[in-house]
């Protein structure tokens, strides 16, 4: 028999069980007896079956395929966030097909309707904004969508981030506790909600404590940006004896330039914090103080949320926020009495 034509007929027949019964053993969460399970897998292995999903789809409506897009990964947060997110939904009977975009409109216009025309069951858009003409295409078609570290003015759409604006408010509080009197912030990009919730959190944070920042520049979530901010900070206007940097991905390039292109000690001379706490954060390279995404936690939030508005087209989008710790390592000075 030609492997191609072989049908869950075909299958059914060779196992003695229903087509149904096939049906069943080949669909995620569906009931099957083990022994159902073991002479369907066995005739299906022995005539080589594979169900088709796209046939499944059109015939269930359900592809059992989550599109993920990303726009980078650069940052060392996003291939963790992506292997996590992967293993969640194929542990749930999802396929993923991951999609990769620059953050630009029409970027993200043209893989919108890639996705539509793969007839995928949702979208988790990973530091990507949608706007609000998409999440309605989106909608139109039955297509969930969950903002994963990203939020989004206005509704229509779900956002699991972590407690940026609380974050930055915490580093205030770290490093004014630790004496320090000249403190810039290399942000996030300012086109991001993450970058200026943890702007805004980290200059009221000084605000409530009577203090204001030296200086404030848009990082970009770049390395290169980071570095060249980092050296036009020290070499023009007062020098910064502490920086708080948008992200860990943006901090290590800082950390290089203090050293490597100004002579600068870390913590000695400027003390650095970051965000997200990525792995290379703990390498004793770095021994990067930064605040911690709990990944894991932004992950199981969002796989949640997504499989839930799936199955329930009217349920009202989540605005999810986790807070994360701040960790403290050796890269800055650490305040008297701070709690462990």
């Amino acid at each position: 028999m030609n492997k191609a034509s072989v049908t869950s007929l075909d299958v059914a027949k060779r196992a003695g069980v229903s087509q149904s019964a096939v049906s069943r053993v080949f669909t995620p969460g569906a009931s099957a007896s083990a022994a159902t399970v073991e002479k369907v897998r066995e005739a299906a292995r022995e005539l080589g079956y594979r169900p088709n999903p796209i046939a499944r789809a059109m015939i269930t409506g359900k592809s059992r395929i989550i599109g993920l897009v990303l726009a980078y990964l650069d940052n060392q947060f996003y291939p963790i966030a992506l292997q996590r997110l992967s293993t969640v939904l194929q542990e749930r009977g999802y396929h993923v097909l991951v999609f990769m975009v620059q953050n630009t409109s029409d970027s993200v216009d043209e893989i919108v309707q890639d996705l539509l025309d793969y007839r995928v069951d949702g979208i988790v858009a990973a530091s990507v904004a949608f706007r609000g003409e998409l999440v309605d295409r989106c909608a139109d078609s039955g297509i969930p969508v969950v903002l994963f570290n990203r939020g989004q003015d206005g509704g229509g759409v779900s956002t699991v981030t972590s407690a940026n604006v609380a974050g930055g408010a915490r580093v205030a509080e770290f490093l004014v506790g630790a004496g320090h009197e000249r403190i810039a912030h290399i942000a996030g990009w300012q086109g991001s909600s993450t970058g200026r919730d943890r702007k805004r959190g980290f200059i009221d944070g000084l605000a409530q404590l009577e203090r204001s920042a030296v200086a404030v520049v848009d990082g970009m979530y770049d390395q290169e940006v980071a570095s060249a901010a980092t050296l036009e900070l020290f070499n023009n206007g007062p020098r910064p004896d502490a920086i708080f940097v948008g992200n860990d991905h943006m901090a290590f390039a800082v950390m290089d330039a203090l050293r490597g292109k100004l002579g600068l000690s870390v913590p000695d001379d400027v003390s650095v914090v970051g965000y997200d706490d990525v792995p290379l954060a703990s390498w004793d390279a770095y021994d990067l103080t930064t605040v911690r995404q709990p990944v894991n936690q932004m992950v199981d939030a969002t796989v949640e949320t997504l499989l839930a508005e799936i199955d329930s087209h009217d349920r009202p989008e989540q605005k999810i926020e986790i807070h994360g710790p701040l960790i403290v390592r050796g890269s800055a000075r650490v305040p008297e009495g701070w709690p462990q």
